[in-house]
């Protein structure tokens, strides 16, 4: 499991004063696109769902550029890098006398509503993080300029705030993934995306279209987006996650029982999470349809809560697909209904012993209460877009291995 949620309590950035433009974002006019903004930003990302449990984009930062890999994360604001263990085998962040200080609007901002805790205004501005899957993140803001490639292929380098982290802890069942940090992307003011919407230099949307296969790739911008055939439906969260409902699930295009359930997508989280409620109703569907069927529960494997052993093992989710069902969100959008179809292969996996198991889990074991997520493992294959601009969310099948132009 890699959850990246961000817990209630540190949901950081309500507002930014504007005053923080003419300190932080400064645009390096050398490697600026010969178009005008607002820019388009696209990446290719790197990562699976299983094994390796995340998504990754490999970002430069620095002078000269270094190269960093980020686990995306639509479920928290602040970017951060390693500056200390327990980074092991990859890039180390140094900072350069580049810490912001407490006396900066940037660094109110990222503690709002609460005030830094500076003895001195010169003091650097620290901050910690706490995730839903109980780890932590410790360390300073810096500013430093990141080289982002535009969609024409040209680069743009902004300066931009981040987290130097020196102290992380991760919940012992779960070792750190091998990225350097974590880019935010959720839809607070510390984020990467809203400090270049301050600029100026793109539109409030991104996107991620995870394949599969593996890789995929993140974009910033509206450029990339089809004009037609995308299904939107409201963001309705007052706070900085991605929230959309109230949804009601459907199997095998036949009504649960389940609704009114609030939606948050996650790209942090590897996994698709619900209360125990509708996750117990989920699994009861599944095993009862597959009574008759030739798979059978083997207590055995340990790689996720519910798996499933075949005369032979399984060596793709394709082989058995058809003996599941696809489920579906129905989500209501004013008098229209809008649905996301969550067929077997996004939200099955194959294990390394070769059965098949449920990527559906128990959001109440984890420390979610109440909350439902949309993990990596059921946005594959589709171009799931965050319109922070009209407060909408959107999503389209896509081809997630080509990267657009």
């Amino acid at each position: 499991m890699n959850l990246r949620l961000s817990l209630p309590l540190i949901l950081f950035l309500i507002t930014v004063p504007q005053s923080i433009q003419g300190s932080i974002f400064q645009i390096s006019s050398t490697t600026l696109s010969p178009k005008s903004p607002p820019y388009s930003f696209v990446s290719p990302l790197s990562g699976n769902v299983f094994p390796l449990g995340y998504y990754s984009v490999s970002l430069q930062i620095g002078n000269p550029p270094r190269d960093f890999t980020f686990d995306i994360d639509t479920g928290s604001d602040l970017t951060w890098v390693q500056c200390d263990a327990p980074c092991s085998g990859c890039t180390v962040y140094k900072p350069k006398s580049n810490t912001v200080p407490c006396s900066e609007p940037i660094c109110s901002a990222l503690h709002w509503p609460q005030k830094p805790e500076c003895p001195d205004p010169k003091d650097q501005c620290d901050y910690e993080v706490e995730y839903a899957d109980q780890g932590s993140s410790m360390g300073a803001l810096v500013v430093d300029q990141f080289s982002l490639k535009l969609l024409d292929g040209s680069s743009l380098v902004p300066r931009l705030a981040f987290g130097c982290d020196y102290d992380q802890h991760f919940p012992s069942a779960h070792p750190p993934p091998a990225t350097v940090g974590v880019l935010g992307l959720g839809k607070g003011k510390i984020s990467i995306l809203t400090q270049l919407v301050s600029a100026g230099l793109t539109r409030n949307v991104l996107g991620h279209c995870l394949s599969s296969k593996g890789g995929g790739f993140l974009f910033f911008g509206d450029s990339v987006i089809p004009s037609t055939v995308v299904s939107w439906t409201a963001l309705v969260s007052p706070n900085n996650h991605y929230t959309s409902g109230p949804a009601e699930l459907l199997y095998n295009g036949k009504p649960t029982g389940l609704s009114g359930l609030k939606l948050i997508f996650d790209s942090g989280s590897s996994y698709t999470y619900f209360n125990s409620k509708t996750y117990q109703a989920i699994v009861d569907l599944i095993v009862n349809d597959l009574k008759g069927k030739p798979l059978k529960e083997v207590k055995e494997d340990k790689t996720l809560a519910i798996c499933w052993k075949g005369a032979k093992p399984l060596k793709s989710v394709l082989e058995v697909k058809n003996l599941f069902k696809t489920l579906t969100i129905n989500l209501k959008n004013g008098r229209t209904n809008s649905q996301l179809q969550i067929p077997p292969e996004s939200y099955l996996i194959v294990s390394k012993t070769g059965n098949v198991c449920l990527g559906i889990l128990n959001g109440s074991e984890v420390g979610l209460q109440d909350s439902n997520v949309i993990g990596d493992i059921s946005m594959q294959g589709t171009m799931v877009i965050y319109g922070n601009e009209k407060q909408q969310l959107g999503w389209v099948s896509a081809d997630c291995d080509k990267l657009p132009k």
